[in-house]
């Protein structure tokens, strides 16, 4: 087994190589405005530090969010793309169970909160009973408004750091990992668990919209 895991539904641009049984190599870069500039780089960048060619890839394992539209679709286009080069498959992940994942590793055995920043004052959230077991499905809110839901309990992720009133028990970590989104990946598949399919969680309709007014303009 080999497992190429990228995310870019958050800030970072996260990239990891995993055999099955531990991380290979791994990239983390955290630029919101860059996922497509640095992503393929990364990919080179690991296979390289681990002494691969991606021929030797055999499943794809992707965060498919949630995520603002533009920078969740870079990884996700790129893993699908992959994947149909090599004929492998590919494995989507929550990216929320992913960082819920590294907190575990970092020490948080819950129940606890993930939240990313949804932008817009809003952020992506879901409780966690422990590690790898979410409670529910994510969702995008003010962090005003599901305070008394998440009263008492730690959180991770930087939407929890950008909102203390409201996650004052605020902790790392602040950014995905796709090392710990290939590892959960991989004790899922020896579990013979099910994935998500690579398609873009995104909670909310995209920032970019046609202007109402809008006039289409045609040659005569």
């Amino acid at each position: 087994m080999l497992l190429l895991a990228v995310d870019t539904a958050t800030p970072a641009v996260t990239v990891a190589l995993h055999d099955g049984e531990a991380v290979l190599a791994e990239s983390d870069q955290v630029d919101a405005r860059r996922h497509g500039e640095l992503l393929i780089p990364s990919v080179d960048r690991v296979l390289a530090e681990a002494g691969l060619k991606l021929d030797a890839v055999t499943g794809i394992v992707v965060g498919v969010g949630p995520g603002p539209y533009t920078g969740l679709r870079v990884g996700l286009v790129t893993a699908s793309t992959f994947a149909a080069v090599l004929g492998v498959p590919v494995h989507g992940l929550c990216t929320l169970d992913g960082l819920a994942y590294a907190a575990g590793t970092a020490g948080i055995e819950g129940p606890f909160t993930v939240a990313t920043d949804a932008r817009r004052k809003e952020v992506y959230w879901a409780r966690y009973e422990d590690p790898r077991t979410r409670v529910g499905e994510p969702a995008v809110d003010r962090p005003a408004d599901i305070a008394e839901q998440v009263a008492g309990l730690p959180a991770v992720g930087q939407g929890a750091l950008l909102y203390p009133e409201a996650f004052p028990d605020a902790r790392g970590p602040e950014h995905q990992s796709a090392a710990a989104l290939a590892s959960l990946a991989a004790e899922r598949l020896a579990a013979g668990e099910e994935f998500l399919p690579p398609t873009p969680l995104y909670l909310r309709r995209p920032d970019a919209q046609v202007p109402k007014n809008y006039k289409v303009v045609t040659p005569q």
